[in-house]
C-alpha cells in the first residue's frame, strides 16, 4: 500500500516562498507521476503541477507557471515543490498524488490513485 506523506505547509506573508515535501513509500514508482493538487475552501480539488517520477516533462497550471516548481529526488522517494512570490489566492490545502505515468491526463484529480493527507498554506495580505 502506498503512503505519501506532505509536509512544509505554513503561515507566509504574501511574496514569500514555501516549499512543500512529498515522502513516498510502500511500492516502487519508478513507473508513475508524482503530482500536487490543491483546494481552497469552498472551491473544489485543482490541479497545480505534476513530473514523471523517472524525470521528463513537468506540468504547471497557468496560475502558478513561473512561480512554482515541481521536482523531485529519486533516492530519497520525495517529490518537492517550491512556491515562490505567493498571493494571497495560493492559500489553500495542497495534497501529493500518484498516477500511472502512460494513462489518462495529468490535470484529471481522477487519473490519481493515491493521495497524502494534506497540508495547509496560507498567504495573507
Amino acid at each position: 500500500q502506498a503512503q505519501l506523506v506532505e509536509s512544509g505547509g505554513g503561515l507566509v506573508l504574501a511574496g514569500g516562498s514555501l516549499r512543500l515535501s512529498c515522502a513516498a513509500s510502500g511500492r516502487a514508482f519508478s513507473s508513475y507521476a508524482m503530482g500536487w493538487f490543491r483546494q481552497a475552501p469552498g472551491k473544489e480539488r485543482e490541479f497545480v503541477a505534476t513530473m514523471g517520477w523517472s524525470g521528463g516533462r513537468t506540468y504547471y497550471a497557468d496560475s502558478v507557471k513561473g512561480r512554482f516548481t515541481i521536482s523531485g529526488e529519486n533516492a530519497k522517494s520525495t517529490v518537492y515543490l517550491q512556491m515562490n512570490s505567493l498571493k494571497p489566492e495560493d492559500t489553500a490545502v495542497y495534497y501529493c498524488a500518484v498516477k500511472p505515468a502512460y494513462s489518462g491526463s495529468v490535470y484529471d484529480v481522477r487519473e490519481y490513485d493515491y493521495w497524502g493527507q494534506g497540508t495547509q498554506v496560507t498567504v495573507s495580505s
